[in-house]
């Protein structure tokens, strides 16, 4: 067991403790950026002038007239920015553009005494366009040969070969849609200029070292002229790590050039047409089975619709590539990755990041072939899950795949799966128009960033005369409970009471130089980074106290703010004593502590090498009802058995993984989201601009019955405290909610019948695939699929 991985008995981690902010939210007392516009006096207020072009160039702009409506001072525009007029890391997203590339891009931001004198005067800006061609859709984009960035391919084996001599071959194509965050803080940005001209930025961001970063190119400043804090965030799920950037930035260019506070908040229909989503893909796929059931080839194309600007969109395909195989062993693989350049706006991170669109690939894959193999999907799939020494197409080895066996069995008992199919198909055998089904799904996800740099942290903990403790680290808080680890692995730490701990909010000049919180590595990242600081204060704190109770330092020990030897029964040294005579000895009691996950190489250009600290690992099983006269559906079951390692807190990881799987379903099954793809004057324009138009989850949804259980015994050993990442596997355990409504679906049709499910699967998506189930008697007709069946003759198309 590693130093970093052990835990001592009488540890803070491992307590089920409530989010260390859930008082404060549920009293409404949590600050977050925006409310801090009541407290900053004369702030002016940020509106922007959108395009309703979805592609345009700019040939007049006229923002003499917006000066003209009361309360207006300033209209920002590309002629205002002294450094570099981009907000993004790949130098490919002008702040001000000249050329508008989708649908309510904005143009120039107009700077109020109100919020309202500010959307007047935007409204009131002249602007001319012509109109130039525009792509909305991947299929489009393709059809043009549109592409941006770099492609990948991944190979392993000899797949051509494998496909011609596997017994059955299935060829595919299926295109998914992407989803909007819908964080419930949408971006905001307070910034504001001190007397020396040091700028201060409260942003609603992941990021807060880009943000600063990009703050300052944009205002051509050093970085240590500009500091960024995040008090915390209403959610972020990836659509705050590189978003956020440009938002500042005009904040804070329009708080350098009038001398005042500027507070640009996007309400909900600019948040959602002007931001980023998670990335829609199209896939076309060709994957052969042996007579055992088993994948012996995959040979896929995944397109990804990265939008009008590249963002994350390459890493994100990367992690769509590696993540292909999900939790099947695929002897032969062959994968080629392409950005899709259209007119949308610049998809971005979205939990999971690329994972959760390249796992849905074999999914769908395993889902629609079943059937047709004559094979149960859920029998499917579990003799294709990794083994212990198999590894993944790029070369990694899937250690502790036997937990991927593990999470299947205790699902499978628990979840009383096999009494519960009997009794499924007595209730289908006797309800015609009602159907249910139960379909069961693993996850294998690997943790840490693809960029090897990134997986990185540093903290800054400070221990005060009167033996209280301030952290201070470069991870931020959007409700995950990141916080509420860090505090747990403090106290556990420097063996104290919680309450002895404070936690400061995230700032750019406390932690510098900060990776995104994000790649569920935050609570890896930063607890290691704390306890190495912490590490180091009670290495100086013991041999103080060694020296009061006589013995070595190294026999020292810390415990619920009592100092002790390793043999010692008295009553032992109180934490302030000790660090008050450390204080008396000119004794540091500060720390900066730093972290570096070991072990990590990768070979982006080849896809070759181990990527990922380890893999976390979980199975679902839902059961659903599915009516056949609407497809509307219900949610009866769920049942999760999720590895995260020795937990740091359990009440937190249980409440990420049941966040994470409703969000998953709602990716999956209810959020559409649909731009205008006519020849008409809205061509390019979002029509899901709001909570109206754009179904999200909510209470109706949830499983009357929802088990989550920890796999136990699941220690993991190298992180810090044994535990593991949880904050993306688990959106995809619902990957099982999709497939039962595939079954169900199915279930309306002749046995052996297999269905195209559209994606999302909404009640309309779930009305047409039962239809097509009911109405298809052969089942080549039933799947836009080809079977190669191999024969002494030859093949043969069935």
């Amino acid at each position: 067991m590693s130093q970093l991985s052990e835990r001592p008995r009488q540890a803070i981690v491992g307590l089920p403790l409530p989010h260390e902010s859930a008082a404060l939210h549920v009293t409404g007392n949590a600050l977050y950026t925006d409310d801090l516009v009541v407290r900053t006096k004369d702030a002016l207020h940020a509106w922007p002038v959108q395009s309703p072009h979805a592609h345009a160039r700019i040939t007049s702009l006229k923002v003499k007239p917006a000066y003209d409506v009361p309360g207006v001072v300033r209209v920002l525009t590309a002629e205002d920015v002294p450094g570099v007029n981009d907000a993004g890391v790949k130098h490919d997203e002008p702040l001000f553009p000249t050329e508008v590339m989708f649908h309510g891009h904005a143009i120039c931001w107009v700077l109020g005494e109100t919020l309202e004198a500010a959307r007047l005067g935007a409204a009131a800006v002249e602007v001319e366009y012509e109109s130039l061609p525009s792509l909305v859709t991947v299929p489009e984009a393709i059809a043009a040969g549109s592409f941006q960035g770099t492609g990948r391919h991944l190979n392993r084996g000899d797949v051509g070969t494998a496909l011609s001599q596997a017994t059955h071959v299935f060829r595919g194509e299926f295109e998914f849609a992407g989803q909007e965050h819908f964080y419930l803080e949408t971006h905001v940005a307070l910034a504001l200029v001190d007397e020396a001209g040091q700028i201060f930025a409260q942003s609603s961001t992941q990021h807060p070292s880009e943000t600063q970063e990009i703050i300052a190119h944009v205002l051509g400043v050093p970085s240590h002229a500009v500091t960024v804090q995040c008090l915390r965030m209403g959610g972020g799920f990836g659509g705050k790590e590189m978003q956020p950037h440009g938002f500042a930035a005009i904040a804070a260019l329009g708080a350098t050039l009038t001398g005042r506070p500027v507070r640009l908040r996007l309400n909900r229909t600019q948040d959602m047409t002007m931001s980023g989503k998670r990335h829609g893909f199209h896939s076309e796929w060709e994957a052969g089975f042996d007579d055992d059931g088993r994948l012996v080839a995959l040979d896929a194309t995944l397109t990804s619709d990265g939008g009008w600007s590249l963002d994350l969109s390459e890493p994100v395909l990367a992690r769509a590539m590696c993540h292909i195989d999900n939790a099947y062993w695929i002897p032969n693989v062959r994968v080629d990755g392409r950005i899709a350049k259209t007119n949308k706006t610049s998809q971005t991170a979205f939990r999971g990041f690329g994972g959760p669109q390249g796992m849905l690939v074999v999914e769908e894959v395993l889902g629609r072939c079943a059937p047709l193999l004559g094979r149960d999907a859920m029998d499917l799939r579990r003799r294709n899950l990794y083994r212990p020494h198999d590894t993944t197409p790029y070369g990694q080895p899937v250690r502790h795949a036997e937990r991927l066996e593990a999470c299947w069995s205790e699902v499978v008992e628990t979840g009383e799966v096999e009494r519960r199919r009997m009794e499924i198909e007595q209730f289908n055998a006797t309800h015609p128009d009602t159907k249910r089904a139960l379909a069961m799904t693993p996850v294998k996800f690997g943790i840490s960033f693809n960029l090897t740099a990134f997986n990185q942290a540093g903290a800054l903990v400070h221990v005060y005369k009167d033996g209280s403790v301030l952290i201070n680290h470069g991870g931020t808080e959007m409700g995950q409970g990141l916080h509420t680890k860090m505090l747990q692995v403090a106290a556990t730490t420097l063996g104290l009471p919680l309450e002895r701990v404070r936690l400061a909010p995230t700032r750019t000049d406390k932690v510098p130089n900060t990776s995104a919180t994000a790649a569920s590595s935050g609570a890896d990242l930063n607890g290691a980074a704390i306890k190495n600081a912490c590490e180091q204060i009670r290495e100086r704190l013991a041999r103080v106290a060694g020296g009061r109770l006589g013995i070595s330092p190294g026999d020292v020990r810390f415990s619920e703010g009592v100092i002790r030897g390793l043999s010692f029964d008295g009553e032992g040294l109180r934490w302030e004593d000790v660090v008050n005579d450390a204080y008396h000895q000119r004794v540091q009691l500060w720390a900066a502590g730093f972290y570096r996950t070991e072990g990590l190489h990768w070979d982006p250009v080849a896809m070759r090498g181990e990527p990922f600290k380890y893999f976390a690992y979980g199975v679902a099983a839902a059961e659903v009802e599915v009516d056949g006269f609407s497809g509307a559906y219900t949610l009866r079951r769920v049942d999760i058995v999720h590895d995260v390692g020795d937990s740091l807190s359990p009440l937190i990881d249980l409440g990420q993984i049941e966040g994470g799987f409703v969000q998953g379903a709602g990716w999956l099954t209810l959020e559409d989201l649909r731009w205008d793809e006519s020849d008409g004057p809205n061509r390019g324009r979002l029509a899901t601009q709001a909570a109206s138009t754009y179904k999200l989850p909510s209470f109706s949804e949830m499983p009357e019955v929802f088990n989550v259980s920890l796999l136990e015994k699941a220690h993991e050993d190298g992180a810090v405290y044994g535990s593991k990442a949880v904050g993306e596997p688990p959106l995809m355990l619902a990957f099982s909610v999709r497939e039962a409504l595939r079954q169900a679906a199915a279930a309306f049709g002749p046995p052996g019948t297999s269905v195209v499910l559209r994606s999302p699967a909404t009640p309309e998506a779930v009305y047409w695939a039962l239809d097509g189930a009911r109405s298809s008697g052969h089942r080549a007709e039933q799947l836009e699929t080809v079977e190669l069946m191999r024969s002494p003759a030859g093949l043969s198309g069935v």
